[in-house]
């Protein structure tokens, strides 16, 4: 992607203040477009917009009301906000099965709703869900997790097929680990438990199913994300970028 592919196009990136959707972020501005930061933490979603020159807007997307007042007059809308909670599927807590779904599911479908008019207007959209290999395969207790990133695949084809006649395109990238603050913490929290080091923690714990035995920089998701706006990827809609090191290949 060049300096050039997105000039004049307006962004939004959720879950913008940090991890995966600072990277993204940045990655965007640095093609041009005017980038949006959708954040709950609206310290984070500031600092992240000030470094890349663009615009902060602090709210809690799993609040529905606050998602449909959002201007949603966008080129690029890039689905990443969500957060993660495990416990056995019989002691998983209804309350934060609820809420994940809304946050991880109901509203990238609101937020799509509201931005594809616009798309259509212009006759140009990129929409991205940052899925996850947990889109693909399952985890035991994960299920509020595993439930909400399936449905985002499968929202995301649906975009694509009635999208396609309007020049907009739907895609999801999907990693496996992300070197995030979050993932770091759980890696940390881990190798405490388990006495062992984290080195071992992300080889023999978190990437036991994958064949490279490393976690994903937030950089590399950033550029696969810009490389699905960009011209050279006009002709991808409806798929997903795995990004597993090899999880799903067994």
């Amino acid at each position: 992607m060049s300096a050039k592919d997105l000039e004049g196009r307006r962004a939004m990136v959720t879950g913008g203040g940090s991890g995966i959707g600072r990277a993204v972020a940045a990655r965007l501005a640095e093609a041009g477009a005017a980038v949006v930061v959708v954040d709950r933490d609206g310290a984070a979603a500031e600092e992240a917009a000030r470094t890349v020159g663009g615009t902060a807007v602090a709210v809690d997307l799993s609040d529905l009301t606050a998602v449909d007042a959002l201007d949603l007059d966008v080129d690029v809308l890039v689905n990443n906000a969500g957060f993660q909670h495990v416990a056995p599927l019989h002691e998983f807590p209804v309350e934060v099965f609820s809420t994940i779904q809304r946050l991880m599911v109901e509203a990238p479908f609101r937020l799509v709703r509201g931005a594809l008019p616009h798309m259509y207007r212009r006759g140009w959209g990129r929409v991205v869900n940052v899925s996850s290999v947990h889109g693909h395969r399952a985890s035991p207790f994960k299920s509020a997790y595993v439930t909400a990133k399936h449905a985002l695949e499968g929202l995301s084809k649906v975009v694509a097929l009635e999208g396609a006649p309007h020049g907009v395109t739907s895609n999801c990238v999907a990693p496996a680990y992300v070197r995030t603050p979050l993932v770091e913490g759980q890696i940390a929290d881990q190798a405490r438990s388990h006495g062992i080091s984290e080195d071992e923690v992300v080889e023999r714990v978190m990437l036991a199913p994958a064949a490279l035995k490393r976690l994903i920089e937030p950089a590399e998701v950033a550029d696969a994300v810009a490389w699905l706006c960009s011209p050279a990827a006009a002709s991808v809609t409806g798929t997903s970028l795995l990004m597993d090191g090899g999880w799903t290949a067994h």
